[in-house]
């Protein structure tokens, strides 16, 4: 690889390496394999790189080489749980708030005016700098910062999202002696 490719891939990992890092952590669910799973397909796609025509397809091209790696993985992996008679007894995660937290976040994006949606989406779910931001918008860098100022302001002020989580004692608690 020249230096100009490996100077171009060395920006393009700088710019979306956070984005690419959540996807990573969507796909594992543990931090560290998140990392090593992305340390891998940005290896695959360094070796790649003067082969990849189209550099606006990349995000797509490296979330794939993530999933293949996963998957590899994934199969090579030993039986790590015996079969038994028995079960043991083992807690199970609770997502129920996680999915309301979502939904009710869902429902304030919602509510915005469709520029400061936008911009939030993109600022905040995307981890687009507000240069970038600015560009995808047809707006200048100033446009950016305040609408998602404004943005952010709307969703602390929205009543709604704050009754959605209204702090609530559980039902099944136990009453406080007086």
């Amino acid at each position: 690889m020249n230096r100009a490719h490996h100077e171009e891939f060395r920006e393009y990992v700088s710019t979306r390496g956070a984005m690419l890092l959540r996807a990573a952590m969507q796909l594992t669910g543990d931090r560290t394999e998140a990392e090593d799973l992305l340390q891998a397909a940005l290896a695959k796609t360094y070796l790649a790189w003067d082969r990849i025509n189209d550099r606006s397809a990349m995000d797509g091209y490296v979330r794939r080489a993530m999933v293949n790696t996963q998957i590899s993985w994934w199969r090579r992996r030993k039986l790590e749980i015996y079969p038994t008679d028995v079960l043991p007894d083992q807690p199970v995660d609770d997502h129920t708030r996680r999915s309301e937290l979502h939904d009710a976040l869902g429902r304030a994006l919602d509510r915005l005016p469709r520029r400061q949606r936008e911009a939030v989406m993109l600022r905040y779910y995307e981890d687009m700098p507000e240069a970038e931001i600015a560009e995808v918008l047809g707006v200048s860098v100033g446009t950016v910062k305040s609408t998602v100022s404004r943005a952010v302001a709307k969703l602390r002020d929205d009543t709604e999202l704050e009754h959605d989580f209204a702090a609530e004692e559980p039902v099944d608690a136990p009453a406080r002696p007086s």
